[in-house]
């Protein structure tokens, strides 16, 4: 999940009208370089947070097809792809990553445009390295509108970037799907394959996250993809193995009413089943029913699971430095139809997202059982909405 994905960070209409103002009044203080990468921002929170008149809404099953969702969806107001994934040097050395490409439409309908700076489209993106051994986290975020080439996103064949920061499939088909993203002495250079299947979120890729019409994405997942490529960190490179777990999603509609925020898992386990589980929550802090999941079995048959097909009990907190904002940082996650029990753990306990939208999403660990037996894995982990609430006082 990811902003305004399953709609992700937290709420992102609020959190996007919060940015925008923040970055009104950092407008006036900007010297000429910071200007264009203010008024990017701007643009796209603008967008996230502007009306929903005239966009398409997830509110049915729709037949996907392939290649072709893999590409962009222009009439929906946002759209993200979103790449995580687990990876091992030869020396041993672990690394988790994430990058994510968010494409957000400035109105239903373009205005004819009188200028090459002229654009439809905002997108935003989001790179974070973990550095497992040395227990450091990066991240870094890009703003840009989709104008003279600066970001986009094309179908046939399929690339999406902001800048140098991109997502490019070979023709005449999608994989290998190569990933690159670099900023400063932090860069990736990844080649995915498909792996399994996709996986059809939700009702055949219907996820609903609320009881309003439409308030729903379409979404799919890729959830076990070998992956190959190179970590540069500092001075140092590193040639990679690994897997990766690619989220796509896009909508027109944001967290209802007295939903706060979420908790997303997605989990690759050693018998090379997957579990996806989202615990949307509300301001109460109870999980929300539209709360959901899914059981990916070796072969690539998928379960769906409802909110109380998955027992969710946080086991450890982590405050981060910044602010003391509690974030959960340990789990018991148990699915009793599935005989599974499991212990999940961050590799690192700071991989929070302190940028222009402020979130945790890191490298998790994972031990347990199934039907009595052990197993173990690797995956990501999402949380949404506690830093907004808590600064705000609001429940986390």
């Amino acid at each position: 999940m990811s902003i305004g994905r399953r709609t992700r960070p937290r709420n992102l209409v609020v959190a996007a009208a919060v940015a925008a103002t923040g970055l009104v009044a950092a407008a006036w203080l900007a010297g000429p370089r910071q200007t264009a990468e203010i008024g990017a921002r701007l643009t796209v929170a603008g967008a996230m947070a502007g009306d929903t008149a005239g966009f398409l809404r997830a509110d049915r099953p729709r037949a996907f097809v392939f290649p072709d969702d893999h590409g962009p969806h222009p009439g929906y107001r946002t759209e993200w792809w979103y790449v995580t994934g687990n990876l091992e040097a030869v020396d041993g050395r672990r690394f988790g990553y994430q990058l994510t490409l968010f494409r957000a439409a400035l109105a239903a309908e373009a205005p004819p445009r009188g200028s090459a700076w002229g654009a439809s489209e905002a997108y935003m993106a989001h790179f974070a390295l973990t550095d497992v051994e040395g227990k450091k986290f990066h991240a870094f975020d890009r703003f840009a509108r989709a104008a003279l080439g600066l970001a986009g996103a094309e179908a046939r064949p399929l690339r999406v970037w902001l800048e140098d920061w991109s997502m490019e499939g070979a023709e005449p088909g999608v994989f290998p799907l190569s990933v690159r993203a670099a900023e400063g002495d932090v860069a990736i250079e990844l080649h995915l394959d498909e792996g399994k299947p996709p996986v059809l979120q939700g009702d055949a890729g219907l996820s609903r996250k609320g009881p309003e019409p439409g308030n729903a994405s379409y979404y799919y997942s890729l959830t076990r993809m070998p992956t190959r490529g190179t970590v540069r960190i500092g001075g140092e490179r590193f040639e990679v193995r690994g897997e990766s777990w690619l989220d796509r999603e896009w909508s027109t509609s944001a967290l209802g009413r007295g939903q706060v925020g979420w908790d997303w898992f997605s989990l690759r386990l050693s018998d090379t089943s997957e579990v996806m589980y989202y615990q949307i929550r509300r301001d109460n802090g109870t999980p929300d029913p539209f709360s959901a999941g899914t059981v990916v079995d070796p072969d690539g048959a998928t379960r769906r699971l409802d909110r109380d097909a998955v027992r969710l009990e946080v086991r450890g907190h982590w405050a981060s430095p910044r602010d003391g904002t509690r974030y959960p940082s340990r789990w018991r996650l148990r699915i009793p139809s599935e005989s599974l029990d499991l212990e999940i753990e961050p590799v690192v306990a700071d991989q929070e997202l302190n940028l222009a939208f402020r979130y945790w999403e890191g490298a998790v660990r994972i031990r347990g059982t199934r039907n009595g037996r052990p197993i173990e894995g690797e995956g990501y982990v999402e949380l949404t909405g506690y830093a907004d609430a808590q600064s705000s006082g609001g429940a986390p």
